[in-house]
């Protein structure tokens, strides 16, 4: 059984002062409760089922719940938000009343309703009954004391345990800037790292497509050097070139068969006195004039080109054939020498 002992002060009487005690059993007051009134002299005791808990609920139209909660403000707080007045009647000064009424009220602003009311009758001993409520009194006290020990201790022990984790808490807080001041530096060292890794590599790549531009470039530039250079072996191969349309010429002038020179030979002690003389005009006649040397040499080929000094000092050289003039000029000679040899013979 659980019970609560407050006071209270009547609307009739503000100066005297009352003593209630409640006593319920269950949850709440709503199963039903025991009342006891006192003001040290006499002594008043009733009892309030739970169906007059409930039609009271029922008279002022309010939930079970909400008036239980409202009654257990009203009998059992030492004081709440909204005040609560207590009335006796018929007075407690009244000799010959045996039975009073408890009427509990709530003033809300200027209204006020009634929550309820208990009917009390006379103890015949009421010092007992102020004893026993001091007795119970004294034993609430103590346990109340012994709970706030016991709450002093458990504070006691959440500020100790505060301020170990206060400590510890200030710890981790040194411990995490110290810890931020550290990664922040290896960030900035991996970082910088980065950057002049990244640098680098642009200044490789930067390098790479100057080298390949210059190699794109380059193939060009010995074309056009050796197309505007001049080597030796050109001309030979333009002289080559160019004794090619006579070769046909010269090998037919080769294989003509001389034979004046053997049938000179043959006819050399059968000539006149007068033979020499004759020669003599015949190689006047064959002798080509000024004119007709320039002439002939203004017919020259384009490719021909006179043996000199530098291609006597070059044995590794290919001497060009003779100009197809040269050779057509020495086979008349020669045919013009037969000729005059035969004719001088017979």
């Amino acid at each position: 059984m659980e019970t609560s002992v407050r006071e209270i002060r009547l609307s009739s009487q503000p100066d005297s002062a009352y003593f209630l005690r409640v006593a319920w059993e269950g949850r709440g007051l709503g199963s039903g409760f025991r009342v006891l009134l006192t003001d040290g002299q006499k002594a008043w005791t009733g009892a309030v089922s739970a169906e007059a808990v409930r039609s009271e609920a029922e008279d002022l139209e309010m939930q079970a719940d909400r008036y239980v909660e409202e009654l257990q403000e009203a009998l059992t707080s030492s004081g709440g938000s909204a005040p609560f007045s207590f009335t006796l009647a018929p007075p407690p000064d009244a000799a010959a009343a045996a039975t009073v009424t408890l009427t509990y009220e709530k003033q809300q602003k200027d209204i006020s309703f009634r929550l309820g009311s208990v009917c009390l009758s006379a103890v015949s001993d009421p010092l007992v009954v102020v004893t026993k409520l001091l007795s119970e009194t004294l034993q609430r006290g103590t346990e109340l004391d012994l709970q706030n020990q016991n709450l002093e201790q458990e504070n006691q022990r959440l500020r100790g345990e505060q301020e170990r984790m206060e400590s510890r808490l200030k710890l981790y807080a040194a411990a995490k800037d110290s810890l931020e001041a550290e990664l922040f530096s290896r960030f900035v060292l991996v970082l910088n790292e980065k950057k002049e890794k990244l640098r680098s590599l642009q200044e490789r790549a930067a390098q790479l497509e100057e080298r390949s531009r210059g190699n794109h470039s380059e193939p060009t530039r010995p074309q056009q050097d050796e197309y505007g250079g001049t080597t030796d072996e050109e001309p030979e191969e333009e002289e080559r070139k160019s004794a090619c349309p006579a070769s046909s010429l010269d090998d037919s002038l080769h294989d003509i068969t001389d034979v004046a020179p053997t049938r000179k030979r043959r006819f050399r002690h059968l000539e006149a006195p007068g033979a020499a003389s004759t020669r003599g005009g015949l190689a006047l006649r064959c002798r080509p004039l000024a004119g007709e040397e320039t002439h002939s040499s203004a017919v020259k080929p384009a490719g021909a080109r006179i043996p000199d000094s530098s291609d006597q000092r070059r044995p590794d050289r290919v001497q060009p054939p003779p100009p197809s003039w040269v050779l057509l000029q020495s086979g008349l000679i020669r045919r013009l020498d037969g000729e005059d040899a035969l004719s001088s013979a017979f």
